[in-house]
């Protein structure tokens, strides 16, 4: 099975996603929902015009593939601020709460040591919240 990597970043007024590894699919969308519908909606309109033109699909988009989505830590942590409070992300990331607010705004960037110690973070967060029955 392919793996097709969609990057989501921020635009100015909204989100802006393409597929890493076939040029010319884009999408655009005010969350993450809207971004997955657009970019999904993207492929089908890529792949059909590709039929109509009588050019090659790209060999990613043949057969099945999986789509994984990624995001830089500045659009996450604007996207779930609602959510995730510094505080909070502190205390499962081990990141002080000043450096998260730099990331936010954009001020620097984490380097890759600290977008995996968020992301380990957050995805521990998910296993353990699946696991629970209400």
């Amino acid at each position: 099975m392919n793996r097709i990597t969609v990057i989501i970043e921020r635009a100015e007024n909204n989100f802006s996603a393409y597929v890493r590894e076939v040029d010319g699919i884009t999408a655009t969308g005010k969350s993450i929902d809207e971004i997955k519908a657009s970019i999904n909606g993207a492929i089908e309109e890529f792949k059909a015009a590709c039929i109509e033109l009588d050019c090659e699909i790209p060999s990613e988009l043949m057969g099945d593939y999986e789509i994984v989505f990624e995001l830089d830590i500045r659009s996450l942590l604007e996207i779930y601020q609602g959510i995730f409070t510094k505080s909070g992300l502190e205390r499962l990331t081990g990141i002080n709460q000043k450096q998260l607010w730099h990331y936010a705004k954009g001020i620097s960037k984490p380097r890759q040591e600290q977008r995996k110690k968020i992301e380990s973070a957050l995805h521990r967060l998910g296993s353990e919240l699946v696991s629970l029955s209400l």
